[in-house]
């Protein structure tokens, strides 16, 4: 895999087209002892769709569904949602504090603001995922995935 963003405002995320398994890491962090599965799929020519499962153990999941597109201000976004009822928007920001390369994107969540971002591993086989809150002395990191091709 190579971290090629292709053209146009899509284009940022075609580096995570395909599907990946998390290789948990973080320490501490409940979240990132779970495994989860994302796919990133094209939804026609102006959408694409992720799909995410988290296994929780005993047959228990948590799915997220996202659609990433380009809104009416023309900035790239997603649109959120997860089978225990709850929803979010969020836009494309700036993440370089945490990789020349990264894809983030923030979110207003009911207990605040929240970002996400996606960047290459180091190897350039996948990427990394985490999720932080915003506080008042910037960003605290609450888990982080390493992902890598899910075998078919």
């Amino acid at each position: 895999m190579v971290w090629k963003k292709g053209r146009g405002a899509l284009g940022a995320l075609k580096p995570l087209l395909g599907r990946w398994t998390s290789e948990p890491t973080g320490r501490g962090a409940n979240a990132s002892a779970i495994t989860c599965t994302r796919e990133f799929s094209a939804f026609g020519d102006k959408t694409v769709l992720l799909d995410a499962r988290w296994a929780m153990g005993k047959g228990r999941a948590y799915r997220e569904v996202a659609f990433y597109r380009v809104g009416a201000d023309g900035k790239l976004g997603f649109s959120s949602f997860t089978n225990d009822g709850k929803s979010s928007l969020g836009t494309l920001c700036d993440g370089r504090d945490i990789h020349p390369d990264v894809l983030a994107f923030e979110a207003k969540m009911p207990a605040g603001t929240a970002r996400m971002a996606y960047w290459p591993t180091d190897d350039g086989e996948g990427f990394h995922f985490a999720v932080e809150s915003k506080t008042k002395k910037g960003w605290k990191r609450f888990f982080l995935h390493t992902y890598r091709r899910a075998r078919t």
